[in-house]
Formats: structure tokens, sequence, C-alpha cells
């Protein structure tokens, strides 16, 4: 019966996620079709990541054009030409995108840039036809979550800011987390006068306390205006074009609003209820430990299960489905200790257990921290400093947990994530000589 169908594994979104799937499962020996109705890259490569770190680059010119006299270089009439950064990023996530589709093309994936819906447990209606597939993986993201205040339909989200046909006078983003706190840093220092609103009394939950209170002193000095415990009531359109945003705390002028208010799985019209896949309160596919749904034949991977939403998460997590499903090899993808970043200004990094964490958890608990001026800070004259900081099981002496903000934090975080992940215990990292000078040598000096 099987040998009928049109495919052994069809996959619905062509993110980061369901290309490694699909590239995998076809090395495996699978017939493989994808369905994307968008653009063929996912939220990563078109919307997210790429083209957020490419604008990151873009905004840091405009310190690095100020510290560059102290170094004596003279950069006469420097000005900022927004449509020129802008349309170079976007062109750069239109070659990435067509490597992405030459990828699924050299592994003979049959492409569908077609809306997909799940029709039952072995078919999916892509576009008019219908396709069947022993298996069906779901990979379909999330997107922006919009809150539905009155007036909300008047902001824009992430997707949107990366096309702004001119940058606005006045930004006011909501959220709190690092995609507010990223592209606060970028508009601020592409001259938007920013201010965040939060609805909570924090930023960045879930990174170390002490990090993400450097990062929010070291924003207010750049000039980023915080407003928090500031639930959103409505927003309205002014004649003049401009918006008040009416916040519980008081109303808010500015020209453009954007929701960062964090992120909902895409699974509306997606049919899963016709396969009996059933899906959490976010919407959010449930799975078991091998990305199984509760329909046998539909797996899902990445944002849409809403388990840790972090691109090379969903890579992993797609990996691992085609080697288990079509590569006969078992694996589990393990959530511990993953490292993460907030590419703000400067950037933070952390892995493995905040200080907090780890006092709620073990026993004793020594922290060892480094506060210090990057020598490039020195001579520019900013103030700025750096703060490193690693978190120790007192009773086994393992690092349990880094953390740092500063310049190319999340650089350095990669290697300490490997020091974590590994269980090195903190003298051995004291026994690593230092490089000097530089700022990650710090990371072997801690006392």
């Amino acid at each position: 019966m099987a040998s009928k169908r049109d495919y052994d594994l069809l996959v619905i979104g062509a993110g980061s996620g369901g290309v490694r799937a699909a590239r995998v499962a076809a090395a495996h020996g699978a017939k493989v079709a994808i369905a994307e109705e968008y653009r063929i890259g996912g939220t990563c490569v078109i919307r997210g990541c790429v083209p957020k770190k490419l604008l990151v680059y873009g905004a840091h010119f405009a310190e690095d054009l100020e510290d560059a006299r102290r170094f004596g270089w003279h950069v006469e009439g420097a000005k900022f030409d927004w449509p020129t950064l802008r349309d170079n990023v976007l062109s750069e996530v239109t070659r990435l995108s067509g490597l992405y589709t030459q990828t699924l093309d050299n592994h003979k994936v049959k492409v569908f840039q077609e809306r997909a819906v799940v029709t039952g447990p072995h078919s999916v209606r892509v576009g008019e036809s219908e396709v069947t597939a022993n298996v069906i993986l779901i990979a379909t993201g999330a997107r922006p979550h919009v809150p539905n205040a009155p007036g909300c339909e008047h902001g824009i989200t992430s997707n949107e800011a990366f096309h702004l046909e001119q940058l606005p006078k006045r930004m006011l983003i909501a959220g709190g987390g690092y995609i507010a706190n990223e592209f606060a840093g970028v508009f601020n220092k592409l001259g938007v006068k920013i201010t965040v609103v939060n609805r909570s009394d924090a930023i960045l939950r879930g990174y170390d306390a002490q990090i993400r209170d450097r990062l929010l002193q070291i924003s207010m000095i750049k000039g980023i205006q915080f407003l928090f415990n500031s639930p959103l009531e409505k927003v309205v359109k002014e004649p003049s074009g401009a918006l008040t945003v009416h916040l519980a705390t008081g109303p808010v002028e500015c020209d453009a609003i954007m929701f960062a208010t964090g992120r909902v799985p895409n699974t509306d019209g997606l049919g899963l209820e016709s396969a009996g896949v059933e899906l959490d309160k976010h919407g959010a596919v449930r799975v078991d430990d091998e990305s199984k749904s509760t329909c046998p034949s539909i797996y899902a991977v990445g944002d849409v299960t809403n388990r840790v939403q972090l691109t090379p998460v969903a890579i992993r997590e797609g990996q691992a489905f085609a080697d288990i499903v079509f590569g006969n090899k078992p694996t589990k993808v393990d959530y511990s200790c993953i490292p993460s970043a907030v590419f703000s200004h400067p950037p933070l990094a952390g892995v493995g257990m905040t200080e907090g964490e780890a006092r709620n958890s073990l026993g004793s608990v020594k922290v060892y921290t480094a506060d210090f001026k990057p020598m490039k800070n020195v001579l520019a004259g900013r103030s700025e400093r750096a703060l490193y900081k690693i978190v120790v099981d007192g009773a086994s002496d393992r690092i349990v947990g880094a953390h740092m903000i500063g310049p190319d934090a999340p650089e350095i975080m990669q290697v300490m994530a490997v020091a974590v992940k590994a269980g090195l215990r903190k003298s051995q990292l004291d026994d690593v000589v230092a490089i000097h000078p530089t700022m990650a040598e710090e990371l072997v000096l801690l006392k």
C-alpha cells in the first residue's frame, strides 16, 4: 500500500528545520517533496537572524566612525543612507534563499512553491492538487505576535522592519525580549529616537540578572528610553500621521510602533485537526522526544513545536528526525546547555545556569566575575564596561554557567559553551594560558 503514495516524505515549510530534514532524508534515499508558500529559507534567512545581524553590523559603524578620530582617522562628512543598507541586506537575503533552493535541487527534493494544507494522516492539498506521503513533517515555524488592542493594525513587526521606506524619527518598540532589544540598538544607532515599552518590570527574562542590568544601564546611556510596567491599551493614528500610544502609565507619541511581543506557532488553517494532531494552548504542535505528533505519520520540528525557538535547534531537530525515520539511526536532541546570544549594542550571551538558577538548585555556588573596560573603549574615551561571569558548583568545581556582555560576546561564548557542555572544572579553566591582550583572556584569569 505504502508504495502507492507519491512521496516517502512531504515537508511543509522550507525554513532551517524543514530544509535540513528534507535534505538529510533525501540523502538517506527517501523520495522527498517540500512545500513553501513564501520564500525558501524561512524566518532565519528571510526575516530573522541573517538580515538582523547585517543591520547590526551597519549600525555599529556609527560608533566606529566616532571612535576612529581617537585612533587618528579623520572621516569627514560621514552620513548614513538607510535605503542603501536596506537594499544591500535584502539582496543578500535573495542570494541566500537561492542557495537554499539550489541545495534542495541538488538533493533531488521536489519543491512546491504553494501553500500546503493537511487533509489526513498521509494527504496534503498543495495548491489545487492532492499529494500523498508516508510521512508528513510540519516545519512551518512561527510568526510575530501582534496584540489585539484597538489600533494595533497601525504597527509593524520585525518582518516589516527590514522593508521600511524610510526611518521614522521616533519609534516605540513594545516588548522586552531579544528582538525588542536588538532592534532598539540598531535603530537607535541609525538616528531614531527609541522608547522600549514593557508590560513587566524586566528585560530579557531568562538571561542572568547582572548581565541584563548592565545592558539596561548601557542602553539608557546611549539614549534609549525604557518604560516598565506599562501595558498597552490602544494606538491612535493622528491626522498628522503620528501615532499616540496609550499605555497604562500614560500616552506616548511616536511616528512608528513595532511589536516585539513574542512569536506564535504557524498552525492556523493548516488542517492538522483532520489528522488528529493535537496542539497545545499556544497553538504549538505537541510532539514526543522523537518529534512525533499525536498522529503516528506526522512529525513536527522547529518553532512550530515551541520547544526552543532557535535556528540551530530547529536544524538539530530536522537532522534527528531524518536520521530516526529514514536513516535508521536513533538520535536524541540534547536540550541541556544551549548557548544563546542577543545582538544588542553591546551584545550579550549566555550558556547553562544563571546565578539565580544555580543558587536555587545547587547547594553551594561560587561566582567569578570580571568587570572591565575593553582596551578599545579606553582609547576611544568610552565609559562602556564589559562584564564576564562564570557560575561554578561549589561541591564539584564544575562550571555550570557562563554569561557575558561586551564586544564580540557571542563569538567568545561559543567556545565557552564547549567548556560548560564538556563539564570542565574551574581549575581546568585556570590552567589555560591567556592570549594577551584580548578580552577573552579574562575568562582564564577569573579569580
